[in-house]
């Protein structure tokens, strides 16, 4: 699982031009920064798809990221912004289960299914006592994972799907491109075997594995409630369609639960 959880993230200019069309959820972290009016702290900003929209929009962000490759691509996206916007971004190198900043923030987010990268319970615990350590009295902590789809979970791991041609501006290549599915129950963690052979020189490819988590929803409210967590709001789309059982998305917002 940890070459799973990282393998992905050390071609990053492959990572940009794979997720380019995922847009839907800027505006929406947009509209929650604009709503808290106060600095945000992204957890997992990768190469910065939405840290860099949070600062155009006039939001002062802190990105924070495990991967040098990713940050170092980020940096590389932050450097062509305007001046006033590169100067509301803030990018740092860290591990969301240890991070500790000194800081509190209006807002902190973990976008684009970043906790589906916490395999075990106590990598989600050491997760939302940072959250918390940074989180202001009066903030919120907003995040986003997948519906588990059954379907998919019970793929046949043997069966390789095959998907259309990819361009990996990494190198200036295309390859054929197929994936393979293998669901671990006991663990709720889903690998998929990203498959990419060079279309010029097929005895050349590789394999990158991505590990992924997967949260019910009943687990996911309760993993917030007993770490000290009230959830406001939850949404089964980033339009803020309700929640159901037939959503693509859980995407929750919190507060802190009150001491007194």
């Amino acid at each position: 699982m940890e070459r799973g959880s990282t393998a992905l993230y050390e071609r990053p200019r492959y990572y940009d031009h794979a997720y380019r069309a995922h847009r839907k959820d800027i505006a929406f972290y947009q509209e929650l920064a604009r709503a808290h009016r106060g600095e945000v702290l992204e957890l997992g900003a990768g190469t910065g798809r939405i840290t860099l929209a949070l600062a155009r929009s006039g939001t002062h962000v802190v990105g924070v990221d495990r991967s040098t490759d990713m940050l170092a691509r980020a940096a590389e996206h932050v450097a062509r912004l305007p001046a006033a916007a590169r100067a509301r971004v803030e990018l740092r190198r860290g591990d969301m289960r240890s991070l500790r900043l000194g800081r509190k923030f209006a807002l902190v987010i973990a976008p684009f299914n970043l906790f589906m990268h916490l395999y075990s319970r106590r990598d989600v615990e050491r997760t939302l006592a940072s959250i918390r350590a940074h989180l202001s009295p009066r903030g919120r902590f907003a995040l986003d994972v997948l519906m588990p789809d059954l379907g998919a979970l019970n793929r046949n791991p043997e069966r390789v799907y095959r998907c259309r041609a990819v361009f990996d501006p990494s190198d200036g290549t295309r390859h054929a491109y197929g994936e393979s599915y293998a669901y671990d129950a006991a663990r709720q963690v889903q690998t998929v075997q990203m498959m990419f052979q060079r279309v010029d020189r097929p005895e050349i490819d590789r394999t990158t594995p991505l590990s992924l988590r997967c949260y019910f929803p009943e687990e996911l409210l309760a993993l917030l409630h007993y770490n000290d967590f009230v959830v406001e709001d939850r949404f089964g789309s980033f339009s803020r369609e309700p929640f159901t059982g037939d959503s693509e998305h859980q995407i929750l917002i919190a507060k802190l639960r009150s001491k007194t």
